[in-house]
């Protein structure tokens, strides 16, 4: 049987206890996860992105599975979580540059070559992080979201984690943008290549976006997600509240706005990354 249909089976017994066994086969899946060889979700020929139900149905079979044990490294880092899910093991081979001061990355993540994690910076179970992404200090790489090749995610940034429900598309930041300090990108919301959010942006499944370029607003409809078009580039602004109140106190509400499309003036504000990697 394949990887997928052990996994399928173990994950609909529903048991209350695991054997050895089954702890085997979890640690299976946790390393081909870590190896990059399955991904909680992928990108088809047609440009659209679908999730991999199997295996988020994998990584919380990993949490029903795993005992609460101390794995503190030092009693002044205390560290307790499911046996299941320790600290990845990385190696200098695996060509991860790690500055010290306190990052961790989970079991089960896939980090490429050439990545950079600056300090203090976590990525959780699930995630994959493509080649010559940057993760600047503070920054948060959540359960299962996806990150393509030559990333910033600057200081602060927030990429949130989507576990349940297991059909539910991750955050997905694709090859090349520029995720600005302080940014929040959360429930499932894709952004496109070469895309730029300014710092302070954030993008939720209820948030629009107004494209004052293109004349539209972005919105999530349904089970499809919020999606920022690629090579736009996203500032934080302001709409007028409605209602007389709103108006009578001067009231507005938060609405990222497009201002632009990446052009070679944006590029060049942004170079900076090839010489930081």
């Amino acid at each position: 049987m394949s990887l997928r249909s052990r996994v399928e089976a173990l994950s609909a017994a529903g048991r209350d206890r695991y054997d050895e066994a089954d702890r085997a086969l979890f640690g299976e899946f946790r390393a081909a996860l870590t190896r990059g060889d399955i991904r909680a979700a992928e990108r088809r020929l047609d440009g659209a992105w679908c999730a991999n139900a199997w295996v988020k149905q994998g990584i919380l079979l990993g949490f029903r599975m795993g005992a609460l044990v101390d794995m503190s490294p030092h009693p002044s880092f205390p560290f307790f979580d499911k046996d299941t899910y320790p600290v990845r093991p990385t190696t200098l081979q695996e060509g991860v540059r790690i500055v010290p001061g306190g990052s961790s990355i989970r079991d089960g993540a896939y980090v490429a070559p050439g990545v950079v994690c600056m300090p203090p910076m976590y990525v959780n179970v699930g995630a994959y992080v493509d080649a010559g992404t940057m993760i600047d200090s503070h920054a948060l790489v959540g359960s299962c979201a996806q990150i393509g090749k030559r990333v910033h995610l600057s200081a602060a940034a927030q990429i949130g984690g989507v576990l349940e429900p297991v059909g539910a598309l991750p955050v997905i930041i694709e090859d090349e943008t520029l995720v600005g300090g302080g940014c929040g990108v959360y429930e499932g919301t894709i952004v496109r290549e070469r895309a730029v959010l300014a710092p302070g942006t954030i993008l939720t499944g209820s948030t629009p976006v107004y494209d004052l370029v293109r004349d539209q607003v972005y919105r999530r409809d349904g089970d499809r997600p919020l999606e920022i078009p690629a090579g736009a580039v996203v500032v934080p602004g302001a709409r007028g509240a409605p209602g007389a109140s709103a108006a009578r106190w001067g009231i507005s509400l938060y609405a990222p706005v497009i201002v632009k499309y990446r052009d070679e003036k944006t590029d060049a504000a942004t170079l900076l990354e090839d010489y930081l990697r």
